[in-house]
């Protein structure tokens, strides 16, 4: 029974002991040296990294949100189209072929073959003044005759699709009778009543014309309605 007493003494020694160690460990870490707290600080210079864009941020932000919709490219315009245009002209000049039946009595009829020539300066689109003249030959079992007529006035136009021009003229003028007749003089007073139309060739310079009028005259004391038709090629400047 005698190592109880020596058994106890040992155990509080080796309590005693493990105290003054934990106590003498708590002072060391409670009282820093400065030699050791300069070693042992590492010198932290160093550049902050940038800040991430927000379009980084959102993305880790939701990352399982839809994009917003990007509009679609807008489609580059097309260019106008000038098939079908046709460029108009201030002048145009037309010459042709005519026939004219002239009733020069009641019961003594021409049929005349010649040309014609007329002309219109556009003072605007659709109206201008117009000019013409037109001569005819024609045969008789005894003479010839020659049949001419100038007049001035106004012309109007519509101008349609597919280069076709409709258009009306009325012209007051003169008209002139060979040979002279034994009935009176051979100069008359004229007017002539008429419509028509201008096909635009390819060549946008160039036209195709048909045209038919009424042509009073005033010969011998007698007025005359005859008919006249005409076709020709015309001009545009």
């Amino acid at each position: 029974m005698k190592f109880i007493p020596a058994l106890f003494l040992g155990f509080l020694v080796a309590v005693s002991g493990a105290g003054a160690q934990s106590n003498f460990g708590n002072s060391v870490s409670l009282v820093p040296s400065p030699f050791v707290a300069a070693a042992s600080t590492p010198n932290l210079n160093f550049t902050p990294a940038p800040a991430a864009s927000t379009s980084i941020l959102a993305d880790f932000a939701a990352p399982n949100a839809s994009p917003e919709p990007v509009p679609p490219p807008v489609p580059a315009a097309m260019p106008q189209s000038v098939q079908g245009v046709f460029e108009k002209y201030d002048s145009d000049i037309a010459v042709g072929y005519t026939y004219f039946r002239f009733y020069e009595t009641p019961g003594d009829t021409l049929n005349g073959n010649g040309f014609n020539v007329s002309g219109t300066y556009w003072y605007h689109d659709w109206w201008g003044p117009d000019g013409e003249f037109f001569a005819t030959y024609s045969t008789q079992p005894n003479v010839n005759s020659w049949v001419g007529l100038g007049a001035g006035g106004l012309r109007v136009r519509k101008v349609m699709e597919r280069g076709l021009d409709v258009w009306a003229h009325g012209l007051l003028g003169v008209a002139y009778l060979a040979p002279k007749s034994p009935y009176g003089s051979e100069w008359g007073g004229a007017a002539v009543l008429g419509v028509g139309a201008d096909l635009n060739a390819h060549h946008r310079h160039v036209a195709y014309r048909l045209a038919v009028d009424a042509v009073g005259t005033h010969f011998f004391g007698v007025y005359q309605i005859s008919p006249k038709v005409s076709v020709g090629v015309v001009f545009k400047f």
